[in-house]
């Protein structure tokens, strides 16, 4: 009667564990590359290279990401990140590991102290990061990146919003390589 009930329980610990929950970023996993035009609230449009590199990581994923400004002038101004989301309690749901606390685990910064709180999360088909900003004056600006399977990459869809109003907004193709 003992035997029933530990399979069970084991069964149960299984479909939870960070390898199950791991096994939610692997169709994602990869580096693609594409260009985009962002374009702002106020109409001006700027072109952008875009790479997306997503790693399986220990307990969870790691994304690395560059945008590259190209200016008229034909200068570049390229911003890189690169963050590793670790699973929580919760299915398909992912927090920031951003800097280590005094016990050497990763934890997400402050938004009130002025850092972005970041998280992720699968949900089918898309992979989803966000990352909310609280500036001096309380007003919050919100980012999501949605990273959707495609046929040969994935469909990146950005949007930028400043208490609800949007500042920036893109939709790209990015090609697996």
């Amino acid at each position: 009667m003992v035997a029933p009930v530990v399979a069970i329980f084991f069964s149960l610990f299984v479909a939870v564990s960070p390898a199950r929950a791991n096994g939610l970023v692997e169709p994602f996993i990869g580096d693609y590359v594409g260009a985009a035009e962002i374009v702002g609230a106020d109409g001006e449009r700027i072109q952008r290279d875009m790479n997306v590199s997503i790693r399986s990581a220990k307990k969870g994923f790691t994304v690395d990401w560059t945008s590259t400004t190209r200016k008229p002038d034909g200068r570049f101004k390229a911003k890189s990140y690169s963050i590793t989301f670790l699973q929580t309690d919760r299915a398909g749901i992912y927090s920031a590991g951003m800097r280590q606390n005094v016990f050497g685990h990763s934890v997400p910064l402050d938004p009130i102290k002025g850092e972005p709180f970041v998280w992720g999360r699968i949900r089918g088909d898309t992979l989803t990061i966000f990352s909310l900003f609280v500036d001096e004056n309380g007003d919050y600006e919100m980012q999501q990146f949605d990273r959707t399977l495609a046929d040969g990459g994935l469909i990146l869809k950005f949007s930028d919003l400043r208490n609800g109003e949007t500042l920036r907004s893109v939709e790209t193709f990015l090609e697996r390589r």
